[in-house]
């Protein structure tokens, strides 16, 4: 399980640091910053996929994603007395650093730009590059604790492309269990944001069907793999939380000659709606049921705003079916609905509030003794 995330650096996200529970739930008001540390999380997770660099050029570029304000809020300025405001010069390196602690082990990587004279040598002189990784036992960066340390030259006596990851590039289980260990934790998570549900989505088209036990991220196998769950232990649970939202309906999947289309039943209708029949929210809680019941759970599952187009009418059942998919996999919620966060939180999960008091995304209420203890160490 992940027990701490920790942001420094990125966008509004000057330095947070969360802890998590098998149930979490991240609230706040529009612009509090809860896509920001959706997406945070997100590049986290593309260290160990190779993806780290592409994600940052599709959002802009590292200058793109840093912190926007000051390097420090004074005092001062917190109380109002001068304005918001930076000092000039810069104290610090450039710096982008995303970490987590997880049950035995914890990782850490330090994102920045290179020297002024690299920059001249290459086409690619604005691309971020590592300046350091970490792995380190226990829940604290700890020099003694530390287990692997690498910089943008490589470690020990491997070398690595500035640009890579330990994570992607080097995972020995036999020399290097600590990296073999991460890189697994890390490419177990799956995040989903982004289902489409307008008339053309792929979702409601005939699409040829094979064994799909995970959802893509958008949602384009949708019909393979519900006939996946039908025909696992999990078909029954997925009929249950079809029939909870949707008054005893029930979820089937057509074959037109091996392209898969997903339908629906209903009291009173004579025959099953089709996909290209659905409203949107009915087919975004069918998308959201086929990625919470999949028959290979992910280790972390991070939804960011699954209550989109649902009626809230539907948004008990869609907890329910959050608390159960909970039981078998590690579950971050970001979300704007109190009704969804109330039978959340009534069922045990973890809940943070973010606020924007100054231009800088804090947890609410977290002060020294709430606030999980991290050290970014020094490059």
């Amino acid at each position: 399980m992940i027990d701490t995330l920790a942001v420094h650096g990125y966008r509004s996200l000057r330095d947070v640091v969360l802890p998590l529970a098998e149930l979490t739930t991240v609230t706040g008001a529009n612009g509090s910053g809860k896509s920001n540390l959706y997406r945070a999380f997100h590049l986290l997770a593309d260290t160990a996929t190779g993806r780290l660099i592409g994600s940052l050029a599709a959002a802009g570029g590292l200058s793109s994603v840093l912190w926007a304000g000051p390097e420090q809020i004074t005092g001062a300025m917190r109380r109002g007395d001068v304005p918001i405001q930076g000092t000039g010069r810069r104290l610090a390196p450039v710096s982008l650093q995303l970490g987590f602690t997880a049950d035995e082990f914890g990782y850490l990587i330090d994102l920045g730009l290179p020297v002024p004279q690299q920059q001249g040598q290459t086409m690619f002189g604005r691309d971020p590059i590592i300046k350091r990784e970490l792995i380190w036992a226990g829940p604290v960066l700890r020099p003694a604790a530390t287990l692997l340390k690498r910089t943008a030259r490589g470690f020990d006596d491997v070398g690595l492309p500035p640009w890579a990851s330990v994570l992607d590039e080097f995972a020995d289980p036999v020399n290097r269990p600590e990296v073999a260990a991460i890189r697994a934790v890390v490419r177990g998570w799956r995040f989903y944001d982004s289902f489409r549900v307008d008339p053309d989505a792929p979702a409601r088209q005939p699409q040829v069907g094979t064994r799909t036990e995970v959802l893509a991220g958008d949602g384009h196998d949708l019909a393979a793999t519900v006939a996946t769950i039908l025909e696992s232990a999990w078909a029954g649970p997925l009929q249950a939380a079809v029939a909870d939202a949707f008054d005893g309906s029930g979820v089937t999947v057509a074959d037109h000659d091996g392209r898969f289309e997903v339908a629906l039943t209903q009291r009173g209708l004579l025959r099953p709606l089709s996909a290209r029949e659905l409203s949107d929210g009915t087919l975004r809680y069918l998308l959201l049921a086929a990625a919470l019941f999949s028959p290979r759970p992910p280790s972390l599952m991070v939804l960011n705003e699954p209550e989109t187009s649902l009626h809230p009418d539907v948004l008990p059942a869609l907890g329910r079916l959050m608390i159960a998919a909970a039981k078998r996999c590690q579950l971050v919620v970001v979300t704007h609905s109190a009704v969804l966060v109330g039978s959340l939180v009534e069922a045990g999960a973890l809940h943070h509030e973010l606020v924007k008091p100054h231009g800088e995304t804090e947890v609410a209420d977290q002060g020294l003794l709430t606030r999980p203890t991290w050290q970014w160490g020094s490059r």
